[in-house]
């Protein structure tokens, strides 16, 4: 199966938002929730990445943990004779501080839970 070129649209294919090129200085923005958090009829990190990629942000990646707990202290574990539906989820986001900020109101409306850091981040290297 050949793949268009980046630069052909496709109804499948949704255009990539151009993020330019990052300073030095950066955010880095964690989002820490369960894999069976949900917004809407999506999992919830998927909806926080569609999301940031909407509002043009330079990166994000899903972390999936085997294992973790929160505020609870109940232990989420991939254990093959317990196997837990609910594992530990990171997403880490990259951006401008001011891109990142600007980003935070949108997670409030789409989280119940969870945990959210903010920290500074030096971009070493930022290419394709």
């Amino acid at each position: 199966m050949a793949l268009s070129p980046p630069h052909v649209l496709s109804a499948e294919r949704p255009p990539l938002p151009q993020t330019g090129n990052l300073p030095e200085e950066c955010s880095l923005l964690r989002i820490f929730l369960g894999e069976a958090d949900e917004y809407g009829r999506d999992p919830l990190y998927k909806a926080i990445v569609l999301r940031a990629r909407e509002h043009h942000l330079a990166g994000a990646t899903v972390l999936r943990g085997p294992m973790g707990f929160g505020r609870s202290s109940h232990l989420h574990n991939a254990n093959i004779l317990r196997l837990s539906l609910d594992l530990p989820i990171i997403v880490e986001i990259v951006d401008e501080p001011g891109k990142i900020k600007a980003f935070l109101p949108e997670l409030e409306k789409m989280m119940r839970g969870g945990l959210i850091t903010l920290e500074r981040a030096q971009i070493f290297r930022y290419s394709r």
